[in-house]
Protein backbone atom coordinates (compact mmCIF):
# COMPACT_ATOMS: atom_id res chain seq x y z
CA UNK A 1 0.00 0.00 0.00
CA UNK A 2 2.84 2.10 0.48
CA UNK A 3 4.56 1.61 -2.47
CA UNK A 4 0.94 2.38 -3.92
CA UNK A 5 0.34 5.83 -2.44
CA UNK A 6 3.71 6.86 -2.97
CA UNK A 7 3.95 6.43 -6.79
CA UNK A 8 0.07 8.17 -6.70
CA UNK A 9 1.19 10.82 -5.04
CA UNK A 10 4.72 11.23 -7.27
CA UNK A 11 2.60 11.43 -10.13
CA UNK A 12 -0.16 13.80 -8.90
CA UNK A 13 2.74 16.09 -8.01
CA UNK A 14 5.07 15.80 -11.11
CA UNK A 15 8.10 14.45 -8.95
CA UNK A 16 8.08 10.90 -10.60
CA UNK A 17 12.00 10.37 -11.46
CA UNK A 18 15.30 12.33 -10.66
CA UNK A 19 15.89 15.40 -11.67
CA UNK A 20 19.73 15.40 -13.42
CA UNK A 21 22.38 17.55 -12.35
CA UNK A 22 25.11 18.67 -13.74
CA UNK A 23 24.25 18.68 -17.38
CA UNK A 24 20.86 20.38 -16.64
CA UNK A 25 20.77 23.10 -19.45
CA UNK A 26 19.57 26.39 -18.50
CA UNK A 27 15.89 27.02 -18.62
CA UNK A 28 15.93 28.89 -21.90
CA UNK A 29 19.29 27.42 -23.38
CA UNK A 30 18.68 25.71 -27.30
CA UNK A 31 18.51 21.94 -27.06
CA UNK A 32 20.84 21.08 -29.92
CA UNK A 33 19.32 16.87 -31.29
CA UNK A 34 20.80 14.18 -32.94
CA UNK A 35 18.40 11.79 -34.39
CA UNK A 36 19.55 7.88 -34.69
CA UNK A 37 16.86 6.43 -36.95
CA UNK A 38 14.89 7.99 -39.34
CA UNK A 39 12.07 6.12 -40.11
CA UNK A 40 8.53 6.96 -39.66
CA UNK A 41 8.80 7.21 -35.49
CA UNK A 42 12.08 8.66 -35.74
CA UNK A 43 10.73 11.33 -38.57
CA UNK A 44 7.13 12.20 -36.43
CA UNK A 45 9.78 12.16 -33.06
CA UNK A 46 11.71 15.19 -34.83
CA UNK A 47 8.81 17.22 -36.19
CA UNK A 48 7.55 17.33 -32.53
CA UNK A 49 10.97 17.89 -31.01
CA UNK A 50 11.56 20.97 -33.80
CA UNK A 51 8.21 22.07 -32.85
CA UNK A 52 8.78 22.72 -29.31
CA UNK A 53 10.43 26.20 -28.87
CA UNK A 54 14.14 26.38 -29.04
CA UNK A 55 14.90 22.86 -30.10
CA UNK A 56 17.40 22.37 -32.99
CA UNK A 57 18.39 19.60 -35.29
CA UNK A 58 22.40 19.32 -35.74
CA UNK A 59 22.29 15.88 -36.95
CA UNK A 60 21.01 12.68 -38.37
CA UNK A 61 22.03 9.06 -38.67
CA UNK A 62 20.53 6.56 -41.16
CA UNK A 63 22.15 3.10 -42.24
CA UNK A 64 19.34 3.75 -45.95
CA UNK A 65 20.61 6.55 -48.23
CA UNK A 66 17.17 7.61 -49.14
CA UNK A 67 16.06 8.61 -45.70
CA UNK A 68 19.47 10.76 -45.47
CA UNK A 69 18.24 12.35 -48.47
CA UNK A 70 15.06 13.22 -46.91
CA UNK A 71 16.54 13.93 -43.60
CA UNK A 72 17.98 17.34 -45.37
CA UNK A 73 14.26 18.21 -46.29
CA UNK A 74 13.53 17.82 -42.81
CA UNK A 75 16.61 19.73 -41.17
CA UNK A 76 18.35 21.61 -43.47
CA UNK A 77 21.71 22.13 -42.40
CA UNK A 78 21.86 19.05 -40.19
CA UNK A 79 25.07 16.84 -40.48
CA UNK A 80 24.47 13.59 -42.27
CA UNK A 81 25.64 10.18 -40.84
CA UNK A 82 25.52 6.57 -41.96
CA UNK A 83 27.49 5.42 -38.89
CA UNK A 84 25.33 6.85 -35.68
CA UNK A 85 28.74 6.57 -33.68
CA UNK A 86 29.91 9.66 -36.00
CA UNK A 87 26.98 11.50 -34.49
CA UNK A 88 27.72 10.64 -31.17
CA UNK A 89 31.02 12.19 -31.56
CA UNK A 90 29.86 15.36 -32.07
CA UNK A 91 30.07 17.45 -29.47
CA UNK A 92 27.91 20.25 -30.48
CA UNK A 93 24.84 17.85 -29.96
CA UNK A 94 23.21 17.67 -26.63
CA UNK A 95 21.18 14.88 -26.71
CA UNK A 96 19.60 12.31 -29.29
CA UNK A 97 16.64 10.47 -29.81
CA UNK A 98 16.86 6.75 -30.73
CA UNK A 99 14.15 5.53 -33.05
CA UNK A 100 15.71 2.47 -34.88
CA UNK A 101 13.58 -1.61 -34.09
CA UNK A 102 14.50 -2.94 -30.71
CA UNK A 103 17.15 -4.96 -31.25
CA UNK A 104 19.91 -2.19 -31.40
CA UNK A 105 18.27 -0.04 -28.30
CA UNK A 106 20.75 -1.46 -26.14
CA UNK A 107 24.10 -0.91 -27.70
CA UNK A 108 22.59 2.48 -29.33
CA UNK A 109 21.75 3.58 -25.56
CA UNK A 110 24.58 2.66 -23.75
CA UNK A 111 26.99 4.23 -26.44
CA UNK A 112 24.68 7.62 -26.20
CA UNK A 113 25.20 7.83 -22.17
CA UNK A 114 28.60 7.12 -22.71
CA UNK A 115 29.08 9.37 -25.34
CA UNK A 116 27.62 12.29 -22.52
CA UNK A 117 24.05 12.27 -24.75
CA UNK A 118 20.57 12.87 -22.81
CA UNK A 119 18.22 10.16 -24.47
CA UNK A 120 15.36 9.62 -25.96
CA UNK A 121 14.43 5.96 -26.35
CA UNK A 122 11.56 4.74 -28.50
CA UNK A 123 9.96 2.07 -27.20
CA UNK A 124 10.40 -0.69 -25.57
CA UNK A 125 13.63 0.31 -23.83
CA UNK A 126 15.37 -3.13 -23.89
CA UNK A 127 14.82 -5.87 -26.29
CA UNK A 128 16.41 -8.77 -24.07
CA UNK A 129 17.05 -9.18 -20.16
CA UNK A 130 20.82 -8.58 -20.75
CA UNK A 131 19.96 -5.18 -22.92
CA UNK A 132 17.73 -4.39 -19.87
CA UNK A 133 20.60 -5.05 -17.56
CA UNK A 134 23.02 -2.95 -19.52
CA UNK A 135 20.89 0.00 -20.39
CA UNK A 136 20.10 0.54 -16.55
CA UNK A 137 23.46 0.25 -14.91
CA UNK A 138 24.63 2.75 -17.81
CA UNK A 139 21.80 5.40 -16.94
CA UNK A 140 23.05 4.82 -13.44
CA UNK A 141 26.52 5.90 -14.25
CA UNK A 142 25.79 8.93 -16.16
CA UNK A 143 24.88 11.03 -13.62
CA UNK A 144 23.96 14.54 -14.95
CA UNK A 145 22.00 13.12 -17.50
CA UNK A 146 18.54 12.50 -18.55
CA UNK A 147 16.95 9.36 -20.80
CA UNK A 148 12.92 9.17 -21.30
CA UNK A 149 11.67 5.97 -22.29
CA UNK A 150 9.16 6.88 -24.90
CA UNK A 151 5.80 5.22 -23.69
CA UNK A 152 4.18 8.84 -24.37
CA UNK A 153 1.05 7.71 -22.25
CA UNK A 154 3.19 8.20 -19.50
CA UNK A 155 3.03 11.84 -20.17
CA UNK A 156 -0.97 11.76 -21.39
CA UNK A 157 -3.58 13.84 -19.33
CA UNK A 158 -4.74 11.12 -18.08
CA UNK A 159 -2.11 9.91 -15.72
CA UNK A 160 -3.52 13.03 -13.26
CA UNK A 161 -6.84 11.47 -13.53
CA UNK A 162 -5.84 8.24 -13.36
CA UNK A 163 -3.96 9.25 -10.00
CA UNK A 164 -6.43 10.69 -8.87
CA UNK A 165 -8.89 7.84 -9.16
CA UNK A 166 -6.55 5.36 -7.53
CA UNK A 167 -6.87 6.45 -4.21
CA UNK A 168 -7.18 3.60 -2.28
CA UNK A 169 -10.06 4.97 -0.91
CA UNK A 170 -11.92 5.03 -4.53
CA UNK A 171 -10.65 1.69 -5.84
CA UNK A 172 -10.00 -0.31 -3.07
CA UNK A 173 -8.48 -3.69 -3.38
CA UNK A 174 -6.87 -3.75 -7.01
CA UNK A 175 -7.31 -7.82 -8.31
CA UNK A 176 -7.02 -7.38 -11.77
CA UNK A 177 -6.32 -5.21 -14.81
CA UNK A 178 -8.31 -6.45 -18.32
CA UNK A 179 -6.56 -4.54 -21.42
CA UNK A 180 -6.74 -5.36 -24.79
CA UNK A 181 -5.59 -4.12 -28.24
CA UNK A 182 -6.87 -4.66 -31.66
CA UNK A 183 -7.23 -3.26 -35.17
CA UNK A 184 -7.95 -5.03 -38.70
CA UNK A 185 -6.67 -3.78 -41.66
CA UNK A 186 -8.40 -4.57 -45.80
CA UNK A 187 -7.57 -7.97 -47.50
CA UNK A 188 -4.62 -7.88 -49.10
CA UNK A 189 -3.57 -5.50 -46.93
CA UNK A 190 -1.23 -7.47 -43.87
CA UNK A 191 -0.76 -5.72 -41.11
CA UNK A 192 2.76 -4.08 -40.68
CA UNK A 193 4.14 -5.08 -44.49
CA UNK A 194 5.79 -2.41 -46.18
CA UNK A 195 7.31 -2.20 -49.40
CA UNK A 196 10.23 -2.89 -50.54
CA UNK A 197 11.95 -0.43 -53.00
CA UNK A 198 14.55 -0.46 -56.10
CA UNK A 199 17.06 0.95 -54.14
CA UNK A 200 17.34 -1.31 -51.01
CA UNK A 201 20.08 -2.65 -52.00
CA UNK A 202 23.83 -3.18 -50.53
CA UNK A 203 25.17 -0.07 -51.92
CA UNK A 204 22.63 2.15 -50.25
CA UNK A 205 22.10 0.04 -47.24
CA UNK A 206 24.24 -0.26 -44.16
CA UNK A 207 23.00 -4.14 -43.54
CA UNK A 208 25.63 -4.97 -41.33
CA UNK A 209 24.71 -2.34 -39.03
CA UNK A 210 21.15 -3.58 -39.21
CA UNK A 211 21.99 -6.44 -38.27
CA UNK A 212 23.76 -5.31 -35.02
CA UNK A 213 24.44 -8.48 -32.85
CA UNK A 214 21.18 -9.98 -34.09
CA UNK A 215 22.31 -13.59 -35.87
CA UNK A 216 24.00 -12.81 -38.98
CA UNK A 217 22.16 -13.37 -42.39
CA UNK A 218 22.88 -12.71 -46.35
CA UNK A 219 21.20 -9.63 -47.44
CA UNK A 220 17.43 -9.25 -47.21
CA UNK A 221 15.48 -5.89 -48.26
CA UNK A 222 12.55 -7.24 -47.33
CA UNK A 223 13.92 -8.32 -43.52
CA UNK A 224 15.02 -4.81 -43.03
CA UNK A 225 11.95 -3.20 -44.65
CA UNK A 226 9.53 -5.39 -42.55
CA UNK A 227 11.60 -6.10 -39.20
CA UNK A 228 8.63 -5.60 -36.88
CA UNK A 229 7.55 -9.30 -38.46
CA UNK A 230 10.80 -11.11 -37.63
CA UNK A 231 11.43 -12.37 -33.76
CA UNK A 232 15.57 -11.49 -34.16
CA UNK A 233 14.33 -7.72 -34.25
CA UNK A 234 10.58 -7.02 -32.89
CA UNK A 235 8.76 -8.45 -30.68
CA UNK A 236 5.78 -7.83 -32.65
CA UNK A 237 2.30 -6.45 -30.99
CA UNK A 238 3.90 -7.15 -26.99
CA UNK A 239 6.66 -4.67 -27.69
CA UNK A 240 4.74 -1.92 -29.96
CA UNK A 241 1.30 -2.27 -28.10
CA UNK A 242 1.38 -3.97 -24.40
CA UNK A 243 4.07 -2.13 -23.58
CA UNK A 244 2.63 1.04 -23.75
CA UNK A 245 -0.32 0.19 -22.11
CA UNK A 246 1.62 -1.71 -19.01
CA UNK A 247 3.79 1.70 -18.40
CA UNK A 248 0.88 3.51 -18.10
CA UNK A 249 -0.34 1.53 -14.91
CA UNK A 250 2.82 0.60 -13.87
CA UNK A 251 4.03 4.39 -13.40
CA UNK A 252 0.31 4.55 -11.78
CA UNK A 253 0.43 2.18 -9.68
CA UNK A 254 4.15 1.39 -9.25
CA UNK A 255 4.03 -2.57 -9.99
CA UNK A 256 6.98 -4.56 -9.92
CA UNK A 257 8.35 -6.75 -12.38
CA UNK A 258 5.40 -9.66 -13.00
CA UNK A 259 6.70 -13.06 -11.33
CA UNK A 260 5.17 -15.08 -13.54
CA UNK A 261 4.10 -14.90 -17.34
CA UNK A 262 2.34 -16.77 -19.73
CA UNK A 263 1.47 -16.23 -23.36
CA UNK A 264 -0.68 -18.43 -25.60
CA UNK A 265 -1.67 -17.59 -29.16
CA UNK A 266 -0.42 -18.14 -32.99
CA UNK A 267 -0.40 -17.18 -36.53
CA UNK A 268 -4.05 -17.36 -37.23
CA UNK A 269 -4.67 -14.74 -39.65
CA UNK A 270 -1.61 -13.97 -41.62
CA UNK A 271 0.29 -16.82 -43.25
CA UNK A 272 2.84 -14.47 -45.22
CA UNK A 273 5.85 -15.93 -43.55
CA UNK A 274 6.20 -13.83 -40.58
CA UNK A 275 7.00 -14.96 -37.21
CA UNK A 276 5.57 -12.75 -34.80
CA UNK A 277 1.99 -13.85 -34.08
CA UNK A 278 -1.04 -12.05 -34.68
CA UNK A 279 -3.26 -13.22 -32.52
CA UNK A 280 -2.76 -13.49 -28.81
CA UNK A 281 -2.88 -13.46 -24.93
CA UNK A 282 -1.10 -12.11 -21.94
CA UNK A 283 -1.22 -13.12 -18.48
CA UNK A 284 0.57 -12.01 -15.98
CA UNK A 285 0.91 -12.52 -12.04
CA UNK A 286 2.33 -9.79 -10.04
CA UNK A 287 3.36 -9.97 -6.22
CA UNK A 288 1.12 -7.13 -5.52
CA UNK A 289 -1.63 -10.08 -5.97
CA UNK A 290 -2.80 -8.66 -8.90
CA UNK A 291 -3.60 -9.97 -12.46
CA UNK A 292 -3.01 -8.00 -15.86
CA UNK A 293 -4.41 -9.85 -18.68
CA UNK A 294 -3.66 -9.16 -22.15
CA UNK A 295 -5.86 -9.58 -25.89
CA UNK A 296 -4.43 -8.53 -29.00
CA UNK A 297 -5.34 -9.37 -32.48
CA UNK A 298 -5.10 -8.06 -36.49
CA UNK A 299 -8.57 -8.97 -37.85
CA UNK A 300 -11.22 -7.03 -35.96
CA UNK A 301 -11.08 -3.76 -34.56
CA UNK A 302 -14.35 -3.78 -32.84
CA UNK A 303 -12.75 -3.61 -29.58
CA UNK A 304 -9.79 -1.16 -30.34
CA UNK A 305 -7.06 -0.13 -27.09
CA UNK A 306 -8.46 0.26 -23.50
CA UNK A 307 -7.95 -1.16 -19.98
CA UNK A 308 -9.86 -1.97 -16.92
CA UNK A 309 -8.70 -1.96 -13.45
CA UNK A 310 -11.00 -3.87 -11.30
CA UNK A 311 -10.89 -3.02 -7.59
CA UNK A 312 -13.45 -3.79 -4.58
CA UNK A 313 -14.46 -0.44 -4.13
CA UNK A 314 -14.47 0.70 -8.07
CA UNK A 315 -13.31 0.81 -11.49
CA UNK A 316 -11.29 2.50 -13.83
CA UNK A 317 -11.91 2.28 -17.85
CA UNK A 318 -9.06 3.84 -19.88
CA UNK A 319 -9.15 4.06 -23.70
CA UNK A 320 -9.77 7.48 -25.52
CA UNK A 321 -11.40 8.90 -21.96
CA UNK A 322 -10.66 7.82 -18.77
CA UNK A 323 -13.85 7.00 -16.23
CA UNK A 324 -14.47 6.09 -12.78
CA UNK A 325 -17.20 4.10 -11.57
CA UNK A 326 -17.48 3.24 -7.73
CA UNK A 327 -19.03 -0.17 -6.82
CA UNK A 328 -21.95 0.29 -5.49
CA UNK A 329 -21.66 -2.94 -3.18
CA UNK A 330 -18.65 -1.66 -1.33
CA UNK A 331 -18.81 2.40 -1.78
CA UNK A 332 -23.24 3.08 -2.07
CA UNK A 333 -22.49 6.86 -2.06
CA UNK A 334 -19.98 7.52 -4.75
CA UNK A 335 -20.31 9.13 -8.07
CA UNK A 336 -18.91 8.24 -11.68
CA UNK A 337 -16.53 10.58 -12.63
CA UNK A 338 -14.83 11.35 -15.96
CA UNK A 339 -11.09 12.76 -16.14
CA UNK A 340 -11.11 16.16 -17.96
CA UNK A 341 -7.04 16.43 -17.79
CA UNK A 342 -5.92 17.76 -21.36
CA UNK A 343 -2.61 16.28 -23.11
CA UNK A 344 -0.31 18.81 -24.17
CA UNK A 345 0.39 18.85 -27.95
CA UNK A 346 3.85 17.34 -28.42
CA UNK A 347 3.90 16.31 -24.37
CA UNK A 348 5.88 13.61 -24.09
CA UNK A 349 8.69 15.21 -25.81
CA UNK A 350 8.26 18.06 -24.24
CA UNK A 351 8.78 17.03 -21.26
CA UNK A 352 12.31 15.23 -22.24
CA UNK A 353 13.53 19.10 -23.42
CA UNK A 354 11.76 20.20 -19.89
CA UNK A 355 13.87 17.75 -18.11
CA UNK A 356 17.13 18.40 -19.78
CA UNK A 357 16.87 22.15 -18.83
CA UNK A 358 15.96 21.40 -15.53
CA UNK A 359 12.58 22.12 -15.41
CA UNK A 360 10.80 18.62 -14.90
CA UNK A 361 11.63 15.22 -14.07
CA UNK A 362 11.09 12.76 -17.29
CA UNK A 363 7.63 11.00 -16.82
CA UNK A 364 8.78 7.98 -17.77
CA UNK A 365 12.91 7.16 -16.35
CA UNK A 366 14.51 4.12 -16.95
CA UNK A 367 13.20 2.11 -14.19
CA UNK A 368 9.78 1.91 -15.60
CA UNK A 369 11.54 1.17 -19.09
CA UNK A 370 12.97 -1.64 -17.23
CA UNK A 371 10.43 -3.36 -15.87
CA UNK A 372 7.88 -3.22 -18.81
CA UNK A 373 10.97 -4.31 -20.81
CA UNK A 374 11.32 -7.50 -18.73
CA UNK A 375 7.64 -8.54 -18.61
CA UNK A 376 7.06 -7.90 -22.47
CA UNK A 377 10.41 -10.38 -22.66
CA UNK A 378 8.71 -12.71 -19.99
CA UNK A 379 5.85 -12.44 -22.61
CA UNK A 380 7.87 -13.28 -25.42
CA UNK A 381 9.58 -16.22 -23.92
CA UNK A 382 6.91 -17.88 -22.71
CA UNK A 383 5.48 -17.63 -26.61
CA UNK A 384 8.66 -19.70 -27.54
CA UNK A 385 9.06 -21.78 -24.90
CA UNK A 386 5.11 -22.67 -24.90
CA UNK A 387 5.36 -22.53 -20.81
CA UNK A 388 5.04 -20.24 -18.38
CA UNK A 389 8.28 -18.01 -17.25
CA UNK A 390 8.88 -16.74 -13.88
CA UNK A 391 11.31 -13.98 -12.93
CA UNK A 392 14.07 -14.92 -10.38
CA UNK A 393 14.30 -11.28 -8.91
CA UNK A 394 17.40 -12.21 -6.80
CA UNK A 395 20.08 -13.14 -10.33
CA UNK A 396 17.78 -11.16 -12.25
CA UNK A 397 16.89 -13.76 -15.05
CA UNK A 398 13.85 -15.54 -16.40
CA UNK A 399 13.50 -18.87 -15.23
Amino acid sequence: MQSRRRFIGNVATGLAGTLAGSQVLGANDRVRLGVVGLGTRGGELLREALACPNAVCLGIADIYDKRLEEAAALAPGARLHRDYRRLLDDPAIDAVIIATPPHLHGEQFVAALEARKHVYQERPMAFTVEDARRMRDAGERARGLVAQIGHQSCSSGQTLDAAAFSRPELLGKITTIRAHFFRNTPHGKPQWVRPVYPDMTPDHLAWESFLGTAPQREFDAYRYQNWRLFADYSGGSVTENLSPQLAFWYRILGLEIPHAVTMTGGLYLWKDGREIPDTMHVSLEHAEELLFSWDSGFGNGQLGVAEEVLGTHGSISRGQQIRYTPQKVNRPEGNEMAGATRTAPRAHVQNFLDAIRGLAAPNCPIEIGFRVSIACRMALESYRQQRTVLWDAAREEIV
